[in-house]
């Protein structure tokens, strides 16, 4: 295919720009009123105290859904949730072919199945390193390690350059499951010309090397050695290297595995799908574990970043119906602390260490857990290897990306940007540069719907969580005299020994009650002038008291 005068390549995040998480990548080719449409990647990130009830969070499609027609596909680097944790919850605004490598496919099913959308997606499982022709658009996946197999970087080849899209990934020489990096595929990628690199930010602050899967197998062989009594282990259940030397460790040191958590299960047979973890004894269930003695199991357990029901959780909790941990006990948290997750970790790191647990983190024990992403020796070494021509950071937060830009002009990178989310960068014809911007918000799933980002409920759960709710009640007989109440009660609204929420509320029943009786008699024939004046007279009460601001809920009933 040959590029005519109108033809441009843009790319344009919709998520993971400005952020770390949330990956939802555009690329367009073609001209403006005719572009044809590719997707890279559709993840989620996740709620946190800001977000009350809502634990998964979605970019917004809106501007991508308009142009459906014109999606040719959607290519998943690799099967972290913050790459294919959304396409359950967005495929049908889309309804594009999906394209991906056979671990990330067993996956991929397994969150279609849930959504019943199985049988309606296509999906195409692409072998490693193998390629694919939507359009103008030549792809090919070039293998690259990382912290979950089959991790993909993706050569977009168009008539106006080629794009090199690293995904997540990192150098590790011993990557314990999988190939390791394809240099040789870089490297000729880069002798042809690599017009872009659109590249991993996480650890662009961070000097050195993230360092081997190797190295923690070994950590962890030596540690789990020296341990008696129960033995739980907690780890990403997506990283399968981690899983494999953490199993491995435990049979050597005459200790049989059971796994705990639904996500464990799910990538353990979805490893051994593509015929990782093999050569290994068979887990035994949490039944089964129960009849053996202490120092003979391991427990493999989901939960190392605190979340509320994952199984740590609840052993910390004391609430899993199988598990307990106590005096003599260890749990490993062969993990790190992901930004945000620290008070949740702490406080169910400080249960557990109260029930007599003894802890081991990266913290304390160095080499227990190493970065799945780049740190800067590696950023160097992939920029020599590929010499792009314009570097467009990615996958990080603003400081990440602007430092990532800095960098790249340091290895003398002739061109680089940093877009946010919404930024549509034209990469050719010309220098590139961001030409337009379009909608780039979020979704939230809150009680399995999804809903807008600023959607009334979580307006009113968060004004709640902060302010506290106010509700009052009268009772108006045919004539609007009072016949009962006000009666006023309160929920998250405290009160002291000087001025207890007893006393509180008998003199919020009186404002309410005062305001009642100023109404005239035609207003208070109206029911809805009734609730606005309760309303308004607790709330400048209540600000009086309190300083805030509560919720205010009115009831007026006619006897």
């Amino acid at each position: 295919m040959i590029a005519t005068p109108d033809d441009e390549l843009v790319f344009l995040p919709l998520g993971g720009s400005n952020e770390i998480g949330m990956n939802f990548n555009l690329y367009g080719f073609g001209p403006p009123h005719a572009r044809k449409w590719i997707v890279v990647d559709l993840g989620v990130t996740f709620g946190d105290q800001t977000t009350p009830g809502v634990e998964i969070i979605l970019p917004d499609p809106s501007f991508i859904e308009e142009h459906a027609k014109d999606v040719l596909g959607i290519v998943l680097t690799h099967a972290h949730e913050d790459h294919i944790g959304a396409v359950g919850w967005l495929w049908p605004r889309l309804k594009a072919p999906l394209y991906a490598t056979p671990f990330t496919a067993f996956l991929l099913r397994e969150k279609l199945r849930e959504k019943g959308l199985l049988d309606e997606a296509q999906i195409t499982v692409v072998p490693l390193s193998g390629s694919i022709t939507l359009g103008p658009f030549e792809l090919t996946l070039i293998t690259l390690t990382h912290s979950i197999p089959e991790p993909n970087a993706v050569a977009i080849r168009t008539p106006l350059g080629t794009i090199l899209h690293t995904g997540d990934w990192k150098i590790d020489p011993d990557p314990l499951t999988g190939d390791a990096t394809d240099q040789d595929a870089i490297r000729k990628l880069g002798d042809e010309g690599i017009l872009a690199m659109v590249c991993d930010s996480t650890n662009v602050f961070v000097d050195g090397e993230a360092g081997s899967e190797a190295t923690v197998r070994e950590v962890l062989g030596k540690l789990i050695g020296t341990l008696k009594g129960k033995v739980a282990a907690a780890c990403f259940a997506s990283n399968v290297a981690r899983m494999d030397s953490i199993i491995r460790a435990a049979e050597a040191n005459g200790r049989r595995v059971c796994l705990v958590g639904r996500s464990m299960i799910r990538m353990s047979a979805a490893a051994r799908s593509v015929g990782l973890l093999a050569g290994l004894q068979p887990f035994i269930s949490d039944a089964e574990a129960s009849h053996f003695p202490a120092n003979k199991v391991l427990y493999l357990c989901t939960g190392s970043q605190g979340e509320v029901r994952a199984a740590l959780a609840r052993v910390a909790d004391g609430t899993h119906p199988h598990l307990s941990l106590g005096q003599g006990d260890s749990c490993v948290f062969s993990s790190r602390v992901i930004p945000g997750n620290e008070i949740p970790i702490r406080n169910m790191q400080n249960k557990l260490a109260d029930r007599g647990v003894r802890l081991f983190t990266e913290r304390d024990h160095p080499g227990l857990h190493v970065s799945g992403h780049p740190c800067r020796d590696e950023l160097k070494q992939m920029y020599q290897w590929a010499r792009p021509k314009i570097a467009v950071p990615t996958h990080g937060e603003r400081r990440h990306l602007l430092e990532h830009v800095n960098f790249a002009k340091d290895l003398q990178v002739s061109e680089a940007l940093a877009p946010r989310n919404g930024d549509m960068v034209r990469l050719a014809p010309g220098r590139a540069t961001i030409i337009d911007e379009v909608p780039a918000g979020r979704l939230y799933v809150d009680g399995g719907m999804v809903t807008p980002e600023n959607g009334e409920a979580l307006r009113e759960r968060r004004h709640a969580a902060f302010n506290g709710v106010l509700t009052v009640a009268v009772a108006l007989d045919g004539r609007s005299r009072l016949v009962s109440g006000p009666q006023v009660r309160a929920l998250g609204l405290p009160g002291d020994a000087d001025y207890d929420l007893e006393e509180a509320l008998d003199d919020l029943a009186a404002e309410a009650e005062s305001a009642l009786k100023r109404l005239s008699g035609p207003a208070r024939d109206d029911d809805q002038a009734v609730e606005q004046a309760l309303s308004r007279a607790l709330k400048k009460a209540a600000y009086r008291i309190w300083e805030r601001r509560p919720v205010v809920e009115t009831t007026v009933l006619r006897v």
